[in-house]
């Protein structure tokens, strides 16, 4: 029988209890760091259970649990374990060699990268120093992919925008669900100026899981969905339109405003905040 990797002996526990504070805030060049996400905290566990590690190797591994100051950054490698995803980067308003550096550190402790928000230009400098790194420019954000990513979420996720003009944010919101390990559904330009549009992806609403919606304008889109289906709904308003939508702004106050319940709004243009609260909704 295996035991279970929390099932540590109370002396083993109470040693690691008592050493790990002496050593969280540590910094190392170990070239044999752990990302810790869950599911390699458990198999650590379980191999301390088992004897097969000691105790002093256990805490080796988990010196830098908390966070790793660089001085202008303090990276938390232990998101991905409270979170379920490692620290993602908002590349806008940063110095590509800071993003560099930051990359570097995460890579090290094997973290997957999604960077938001990032220009072409320091796009082309991080590629040059990681071909490798995949720049989407239409979400504006790159992705680099080293430890596979397996589904974790229960069902799909569907993301919709009302017109062509409000994709790079739906695409952010697609290209930030599909990181978190779910399965993606994309429906795009079927606003409410051509509402019959809808109705040809009906069986994709109707399975989905979780509905992002992403519209500019009037922001009108999200409650007319959660009109016709039982899913959770969350709106992105877009900066898209007219002077009267002030960047956003009457869309986002339209969604606040929403006649139909259970619509959740996240703020405008933040494809990312809506692709991982989707991601989170579809654990659940």
């Amino acid at each position: 029988m295996i035991p279970s990797p929390w099932n540590l002996t109370a002396s083993i526990w109470d040693r690691v209890a008592t050493a790990l504070p002496k050593w969280i805030k540590a910094q190392h060049d170990d070239e044999d760091e752990l990302s810790l996400d869950q599911d390699k905290l458990k198999e650590l566990l379980l191999q301390l259970s088992k004897g097969e590690i000691t105790v002093e190797d256990c805490l080796e591994r988990l010196k830098t649990l908390p966070f790793e100051d660089l001085g202008f950054a303090c990276i938390d490698h232990h998101r991905s374990l409270r979170r379920g995803l490692s620290e993602v980067i908002f590349g806008e308003g940063k110095d590509v060699k800071d993003i560099l550096v930051i990359m570097d550190r995460m890579l090290h402790h094997q973290e997957n990268i999604l960077i938001t928000r990032l220009s072409p230009n320091k796009a082309s400098e991080v590629q040059r120093i990681y071909p490798e790194a995949v720049y989407h420019e239409r979400a504006r954000l790159l992705s680099m992919v080293r430890s596979p990513i397996g589904t974790s979420g229960r069902g799909t996720i569907l993301v919709m925008s009302a017109g062509t003009s409000d994709i790079p944010v739906a695409e952010e919101a697609a290209i930030t669900a599909r990181f978190m390990g779910n399965k993606v559904e994309t429906v795009y330009d079927v606003g409410v100026s051509g509402l019959h549009r809808i109705f040809g992806h009906w069986e994709r609403l109707a399975g989905a899981a979780v509905i992002v919606v992403v519209a500019g304008m009037e922001g009108a889109l999200p409650s007319v969905v959660s009109g016709l289906v039982d899913k959770p709904i969350i709106a992105v308003p877009t900066s898209i339109g007219y002077g009267a939508s002030f960047q956003g702004i009457a869309a986002l106050l339209g969604m606040l405003n929403s006649c139909a319940s259970g619509v959740t709004v996240v703020n405008i243009d933040n494809g990312f905040g809506a692709g991982y609260a989707a991601s989170i909704i579809n654990r659940i």
